[in-house]
């Protein structure tokens, strides 16, 4: 939907920068890295806390799965609260909560603190995702919308990478408390300077005339002429179910890394902790990339194959998810450390595709005024079902002395994504809308 908003005038004076656009997209990737840097940090401390609290492989999982529900319910105000304010208030509010709430953790001495804390980064962090959607749907056109999402949504793969040798390093070196107060302090640091630098594109003093033209043509090229949806009368379309159903298959196998990916490569693989800092790193920075590399086939695809960017995202799920979901039920079944982190890693690669083309799918089924609220929707059926992995899995390990079980469940929910999004997610919500 475009709006009457005057051009950013050029003036002999003024600088401005070629494809700001990418540009702008680096803040919702640091967002993102340290989003995940933060919630991933609870699995690195995990060794130390159990050993001097004695908290439980059950404990740990709790402490995910509190997050999960937390973060699913948050969603909901959260994704209203960015359409209505936008990105960048949302961002600096969102930034600087969940840096709180991380710093936090470095006091915590008993369960019930660590409850606390991680109720308290699950509400803060809960924007990041909406935020970043919107700023995607506001500076990128539909066409490039599935490859911009893929970038910053590989925040949430380079955050896990890099979290573990960097804080595993900083427990050695100065204790787990340590780990909370790095990540509160940076968190900090980057909220303000978002705040400061960050604007829209018709506000933004870099952004050249050529590229808000190409941004505003292509808006107004690709509205649907369909009207706001009520934020309750969301519910009533398939789309969100499906949207929220699939999510919840990406996010189910994907809080099992999260949470556990330490513990498993020591207890499981025979890693040192020192070694599992790295080696917990490998998948990630492997799934980074795969991510991109599956947005960059979302957008060709999208732009070769003629048929509509939903029907292309929908594919291009569909095929991830059944690859996925086969190569994580093998993971437990390769007994070679080496060959087993390949599979793990390739695995993981077709999780982050899926996971970039959820978030992308938004845009394509409402208008970009409610961008946010459907991604926070999505996010919330996700995150609500995908909380009980964490703690499933602790239960188990705690009973067998094995992750296998949990990787075979992971693996067969991971597929089902597949028929979530095929089956419910057809056609946009204005094509239902203007039957009606």
């Amino acid at each position: 939907m475009s709006q009457a908003i005057a051009p950013v005038k050029e003036s002999t004076t003024r600088r401005t920068i070629k494809n700001l656009r990418w540009w702008i997209l680096a803040w919702a990737l640091a967002a993102g890295i340290l989003n995940y840097m933060d919630r991933s940090a609870i699995s690195i401390a995990a060794p130390a806390l159990m050993d001097e609290l004695g908290l439980t492989r059950t404990d740990i999982g709790l402490l995910g799965t509190v997050f999960s529900w937390t973060y699913a319910f948050a969603q909901l105000p959260a994704g209203w609260l960015v359409d209505k304010l936008g990105a960048r208030r949302m961002y600096f509010l969102a930034i600087a909560g969940w840096s709180i709430a991380t710093g936090l953790m470095a006091v915590g001495s008993a369960m019930w603190h660590f409850v606390t804390f991680r109720f308290l980064l699950g509400v803060t962090e809960a924007p990041n995702g909406p935020a970043s959607a919107r700023l995607t749907a506001d500076w990128f056109p539909r066409s490039e919308r599935g490859q911009a999402t893929a970038i910053w949504d590989s925040g949430s793969k380079w955050g896990p990478a890099i979290a573990p040798p960097i804080l595993t390093g900083i427990m050695i070196a100065f204790g787990w408390h340590a780990i909370f107060v790095f990540l509160g302090v940076l968190g900090l640091i980057l909220a303000v300077a978002f705040f400061i630098f960050y604007r829209r594109p018709d506000l933004h003093p870099s952004i050249s005339d050529d590229e808000l033209a190409l941004i505003r043509t292509e808006e107004q090229k690709q509205d649907t002429g369909a009207a706001k949806v009520p934020w309750l009368r969301l519910f009533a379309h398939r789309q969100i179910w499906g949207m929220m159903a699939g999510f919840f298959c990406v996010i189910w196998i994907w809080n099992i890394f999260i949470v556990f990916l330490p513990l498993y490569l020591q207890e499981e693989r025979g890693v040192t902790i020192a070694g599992s800092g790295w080696l917990a790193a490998v998948p990630y920075v492997g799934a980074a990339v795969l991510g991109i590399t599956g947005g960059w086939v979302m957008t060709r695809y999208t732009k070769r194959s003629g048929v509509d960017a939903l029907t292309a995202k929908r594919r291009v799920m569909s095929v991830a998810a059944v690859v996925a979901g086969l190569l994580i039920c093998l993971i437990p079944l390769v007994a070679d450390l080496t060959l087993a982190m390949i599979v793990m890693t390739v695995a993981l690669g077709f999780v982050a595709t899926m996971q970039a083309a959820a978030w992308a799918m938004p845009g394509d089924i409402v208008n970009a005024s409610q961008v946010a609220s459907v991604g926070a929707i999505q996010n919330f059926g996700g995150y609500f079902g995908g909380a009980f992995a964490p703690l499933l899995t602790g239960i188990i390990a705690d009973a067998t002395g094995s992750y296998a079980p949990s990787f075979f469940i992971g693996g067969i929910i991971a597929a089902l994504a597949a028929v979530a999004y095929t089956v419910l997610v057809r056609r946009p919500m204005a094509a239902e809308l203007k039957e009606s």
